[in-house]
């Protein structure tokens, strides 16, 4: 007996066997099993995903000799007949190939005559959306009053390109692409009963190389077998993908956070030797430097399968969310780029030194002051430019889009220092300097922030709340700022807060004060930066409002 490839003799019988598409499967079982049918179903989703599979099944169901049943039985003509493409009433058509009017109306001319043997007879084109717009008229009718005994099923990769006549008449379901996890669980069950030896590392390169499809992932299976001679191995699959080691890629990653460009290029040389998918190394780099930024903003969220984990979150904590930011973006540009590029490989080494190029410079920044001497410096900023981050607010408006980087505005705060744990802490009749160094959150913070100093004696404090902003005046929230107070000064003091007219400004209002004035200062640096007027000038580019912002420290 012939070899019969994995994808199709794998290829789901019944409902059962479905791997995915719960959501899809729970609706069309239902209405099967209470005789709720439709006329016409509309299945829409990326190739592999099970569009064909799921019509087919649907045809055995609708025509089972058992009766109409969301389990058919495999076993009757009908099945058969429909497993093996036989069914003479299942009527399948590659609209692809079949896009003339005439060969639509070919088609509908015997729909009005009763099925040979089936229950029903099945019209299941596929690709419907390459119809012409004469055979989409010629198939609306039909659609409009079929006969009783008719079922259309049609799929299609690009339901946009239908016409909205043909959509109303229609129940649609949208097919999901697989996610890794399930491919991956599925070809390990397949291997499994097919007795193949495979490591763990290797499906999980198909499963990422099948880009969601089913169908895509068996077919590299069926290719990596052979490839690895009877058994997969991480490295064969590596080869035969394109793929490289995520160590290898792990090393480029760690030398752009220690940026140490002669190193990075070095592993990017020893890769060379292996004749890798520059575009693979791109992508994978980016999908750590995602793993990383969510290892900083939240930690349960990480890929717990990843056997990298600990060195990514390790990482994570050497370098700052801005950078993961900007090394992404750029790791974007450069990944949509590459084809553009001399070749893959310069392509891959202009996006890494662009990284580096771009990074925010350290250079020129003001260190903050401390609690103590910070009263003088509150209440207005000393801005600090530095013409080093890369800025998003310049598009092409021409044909001819620049997508060079341009530099931004970074501005230094003039705020105070935040005191190290159950530090004591100094105060001198700082307001705002010592609500900082308090280190709240929440309401309390914004309770204290928009107060200002009325008095302070040893045995009390009394505050002064505008009345526009009573509403964050409660005895809880009074509480807590007072615990604090108590704690940080060392001192039991009491409380007390008053709504009324402030003689001075508070802590919130410098704070919006001071970020309104570095948002100006930051948009007349990108107005006057030599860079952006060049690009305005020649490619006719446009500042985009509202997106140039302040580098934060």
């Amino acid at each position: 007996m012939s070899y019969q490839v994995l994808a199709r003799k794998w290829r789901p019988g019944n409902f059962t066997e479905m791997v995915g598409q719960e959501h899809i499967l729970r609706a069309l079982i239902n209405a099967l099993d209470e005789d709720r049918l439709h006329h016409a179903y509309l299945f829409t989703g990326t190739r592999g995903v099970g569009k064909t599979t799921i019509a087919r099944i649907f045809a055995k169901s609708l025509n089972c000799e058992t009766g109409i049943t969301s389990k058919p039985c495999g076993e009757c003509g009908a099945c058969k007949d429909i497993t093996d493409g036989r069914f003479i009433d299942l009527i399948e058509v590659d609209a692809a190939s079949r896009t003339k009017v005439e060969d639509t109306r070919e088609l509908l001319d015997n729909v009005q005559y009763a099925p040979t043997h089936g229950r029903f007879k099945v019209y299941l084109i596929d690709e419907v959306h390459m119809l012409s717009g004469h055979s989409f008229n010629a198939l609306l009718k039909t659609l409009e009053e079929p006969p009783p005994h008719v079922k259309f099923l049609l799929a299609t990769t690009d339901p946009q390109k239908l016409p909205v006549t043909i959509l109303s008449r229609c129940l649609q379901f949208n097919l999901k692409r697989m996610p890794v996890p399930l491919i991956d669980g599925h070809l390990k069950h397949i291997l499994q009963q097919e007795q193949v030896e495979f490591d763990a590392p290797s499906i999980r390169l198909l499963a990422h190389g099948a880009d969601g499809s089913m169908r895509d992932a068996l077919s590299l299976l069926d290719q990596a077998i052979a490839f690895g001679g009877g058994k997969l191995e991480q490295t064969e699959v590596q080869a035969m993908l394109g793929s490289v080691s995520r160590d290898r890629v792990m090393h480029i990653l760690k030398a752009l956070v220690a940026n140490d460009a002669s190193l990075m290029m070095k592993h990017v040389d020893d890769l060379s030797d292996l004749s890798p998918d520059y575009a693979s190394v791109l992508a994978e780099l980016l999908a750590m430097l995602h793993q990383m930024a969510l290892a900083q903003k939240v930690p349960d969220a990480v890929d717990e399968n990843l056997v990298d984990r600990e060195a990514l979150q390790q990482l994570a904590t050497e370098v700052t969310s801005e950078d993961i930011q900007l090394y992404y973006q750029v790791g974007l540009i450069g990944r949509r780029d590459l084809p553009l590029a001399p070749d893959p490989r310069a392509g891959l080494e202009m996006a890494l030194l662009r990284m580096l190029a771009f990074k925010p410079s350290l250079e020129g920044r003001e260190k903050r002051p401390s609690v103590a001497n910070s009263q003088a410096t509150s209440s207005s900023p000393t801005p600090a430019v530095t013409n080093a981050a890369p800025v998003k607010a310049v598009q092409a408006a021409s044909t001819n889009s620049v997508s060079a980087p341009s530099p931004a505005v970074s501005v230094a705060a003039s705020t105070p220092a935040v005191e190290e744990p159950g530090a004591v802490i100094q105060f001198d009749g700082n307001w705002a300097g010592l609500v900082e160094a308090l280190n709240l959150r929440g309401m309390v913070k914004q309770l204290a922030v928009n107060c200002t100093l009325q008095e302070k004696s040893s045995s009390e404090v009394k505050l002064v709340l505008n009345k526009e902003n009573q509403q964050l005046l409660n005895p809880a929230m009074q509480k807590k700022l007072e615990e604090a107070l108590c704690t940080s000064l060392q001192q039991k003091l009491k409380l007390h807060i008053e709504l009324g007219n402030q003689q001075v400004e508070s802590p919130a209002k410098t704070t919006a004060r001071n970020t309104a004035e570095r948002q100006q200062m930051a948009e007349d640096s990108i107005q006057h930066d030599p860079m952006v007027q060049a690009l305005k000038e020649n490619f006719n580019a446009e500042v985009v409002p509202n997106s140039v912002k302040p580098v934060n420290e």
